[in-house]
């Protein structure tokens, strides 16, 4: 048999209204296209469909069983159509994010929980084991956002800035480093350094310091939550080096001091990567912009 979504539309309409008529009426057709039809699909079926002269009227045993099939799937296609038109309107879609910012938990959480409010249709999912090979992930669409701090030059990938941050030191007030109005590399020798469980490469005390002047801290200790980073940091375990934004409430509390990294500090910028033609999507665009109010108020904090 050929069975075409028509068809299980005009056993459901006939049922429903009672009669043929009423039912091409409901479904803008003929009354003799779709008795034809009907027909066609009897021919194919080799049984009858219809109880015949029963007003109104009313499916057979086969008829019955066609039926129970348009109930399971039309819905089905309904919901699916309902999804390619969201999709085509910019109002449906998936957004799955990898972050190679691991402090950036912290900063994302309020702006996609505004996000989901506004797009209750876009799939959101934070994909964090991909944040070692998160831009290839980006290219092959594995992921649709990349929260980077080191754009590359990818083709058909954009990089859309979000805001600026400085890496600064903290240390607990009663550290020695904590007398000088900054800290350079060198500072770091002999020093337990606490970090995100990030590899070195990612960690921008590494990359744009420690590393360029060749200098190994004593020990590193990695841990995962920020908290639980200043708490070491306030019992003296160790030092570690944050975004500014991070630990903004630092500069309230005595237990701590922040100090920037080298005589001038070092100034980061934080980017959005994705693939070039879905940057301009709605829901992309006004993640973007949530991102950037959200920094805002971290830097006003």
């Amino acid at each position: 048999m050929h069975i075409e979504f028509r068809h299980l539309r005009s056993i459901q309409a006939i049922h429903q209204a009672g009669g043929v008529a009423r039912a091409a009426d409901q479904l803008n057709i003929t009354q003799s296209a779709l008795s034809h039809q009907i027909k066609g699909l009897e021919d194919q079926a080799g049984v009858d469909l219809f109880v015949r002269r029963s007003k109104p009227l009313k499916l057979s045993a086969a008829g019955m069983k066609l039926l129970a099939l348009a109930e399971k799937i039309l819905p089905e296609v309904a919901a699916l159509e309902a999804d390619f038109a969201g999709l085509q309107s910019g109002k449906a879609g998936r957004l799955h994010i990898a972050i190679e910012c691991h402090a950036c938990f912290e900063w994302l959480f309020p702006v996609l929980e505004e996000f989901r409010k506004a797009w209750p249709e876009v799939d959101v999912d934070i994909l964090p084991g991909l944040a070692f090979d998160a831009l290839p992930a980006l290219e092959r669409e594995k992921v649709d956002v990349v929260i980077s701090s080191d754009p590359e030059t990818l083709q058909g990938i954009d990089f859309t800035p979000l805001f600026d941050y400085a890496p600064v030191f903290v240390a607990s007030s009663t550290h020695p480093l904590a007398q000088k109005p900054h800290v350079e590399a060198e500072d770091f020798r002999g020093q337990t350094l606490i970090t995100y469980p990030v590899d070195r490469a990612r960690l921008d005390v590494f990359s744009q310091l420690l590393s360029p002047a060749k200098v190994e801290p004593a020990a590193i200790r990695q841990v995962e939550l920020t908290a639980v980073i200043l708490l070491l940091v306030a019992s003296d375990r160790g030092v570690a080096v944050l975004p500014d934004w991070v630990v903004r409430e630092v500069k309230y509390n005595s237990d701590y001091v922040t100090r920037p990294l080298t005589k001038d500090g070092i100034t980061r910028r934080l980017f959005a990567a994705t693939r070039s033609d879905e940057t301009t999507k709605p829901y992309m665009s006004h993640l973007i912009r949530l991102a950037r109010t959200e920094a805002v108020k971290l830097q006003r904090a």
